[in-house]
């Protein structure tokens, strides 16, 4: 089975002045240490629900002049024996090369097969 996983990542920005700074800046570190190895994954700001209004946000924590940025890891897995197989692979794959970098599993998507 072929399957798509969602990882998030909590990645640290230090020495920013925004919000858009800090995900811009995060979005290229990551993106530096994962191409060319891993330019299958892609990568995204994550999201976060509010709990007082229910508004989805922009996963990005800020004071201080440092940043926590959540970001969203996708890359597919293929000849998986099942999600949480599947789930083990991407993040041992993406784990090797962003050593130090917190990673949970989002969301698994089994691919639809064409034909």
């Amino acid at each position: 089975m072929d399957y798509e996983v969602v990882l998030e990542a909590a990645w640290p920005v230090q020495d920013v002045e925004s919000v858009e700074d800090a995900m811009s800046v995060a979005i290229a570190e990551a993106g530096k240490k994962l191409n060319p190895k891993l330019s299958y994954v892609d990568v995204e700001i994550g999201t976060t629900m509010c709990p007082a209004c229910g508004e989805t946000l922009k996963s990005v924590f800020m004071t201080a002049n440092t940043a926590l940025v959540g970001l969203k890891l996708e890359m597919k897995v293929f000849n998986a024996e099942n999600e949480e197989h599947a789930s083990r692979i991407a993040k041992s794959v993406i784990g090797k090369v962003l050593k130090n970098v917190p990673l949970k599993v989002v969301e698994v998507r089994e691919i639809e097969k064409r034909g």
